[in-house]
């Protein structure tokens, strides 16, 4: 029994680290976007936290989970702030920050893989099925993603680029769920799951890789 309770304090303490990390990532995404948009503190500060707490947000709504995560650790709410006030003095040192599209596709990958990883890991603990609990790590990883860019008025990359930003998450989720089977400890699970995601949209983006388009058809002119 001893055993068993401080396996599950670790897990508990390894998927709060894995929530704070993506938490974190998104957060700069969401910042970066905002700053590219011309918004202000405000606004930058709207659009980090629907970054960070969107997926999150909704994977607790469909997991019945209360209070949602991000009001039972209401800390979350002062490090957006501290951390939006931090980014716009650093904007106003540098001002080509905004511009640096490296540092978004990397924040960006680290939180799919993060959020993919923690919200698979949280389904499963609450005793759903693997496919169940894999597309809850999908939807925690790509939602925010995808409310961030309709409330800066652009179509969701997730579902535009053709660069893999669901399939990346899905595949994060299934390593997970796969060496959980094998018999992986919990913690290293959720490393090499979200190293999986990440490392794949990573490879995506350098790559360039994309996935085909439909080309809806065109019926020719009748005279």
């Amino acid at each position: 029994m001893i055993d068993n309770f401080l396996s599950w304090s670790h897990l508990e303490s390894a998927l709060a680290v894995t929530e704070a990390l993506g938490v974190l990532a998104f957060t700069y995404s969401g910042l970066v976007v905002a700053a590219r948009k011309g918004l202000d503190m405000v606004g930058m500060a709207m659009v980090a936290g629907i970054t960070a707490f969107g997926g999150g947000t909704l994977r607790d709504i469909l997991l019945d989970h209360r209070p949602f995560f991000w009001v039972e650790h209401r800390y979350w709410l002062w490090v957006l702030a501290a951390l939006t006030l931090a980014f716009v003095l650093l904007l106003r040192n540098h001002g080509n920050l905004e511009q640096s599209t490296h540092a978004i596709q990397v924040s960006d990958a680290l939180g799919l893989g993060l959020f993919a990883a923690d919200g698979t890991q949280m389904a499963l603990n609450q005793g759903e099925p693997a496919v169940v609990a894999v597309l809850m790590g999908m939807i925690t990883a790509v939602f925010g993603g995808v409310l961030r860019d309709i409330v800066c008025n652009d179509i969701p990359s997730a579902f535009s680029d053709r660069e893999a930003y669901a399939l990346c998450a899905l595949a994060g989720g299934w390593t997970l769920v796969g060496t959980l089977s094998l018999g992986l400890s919990p913690t290293s699970a959720l490393i090499l799951a979200t190293a999986v995601t990440a490392g794949i949209r990573l490879l995506v983006v350098m790559t360039g890789f994309a996935m085909p388009k439909w080309e809806r058809a065109r019926r020719s002119a009748q005279p």
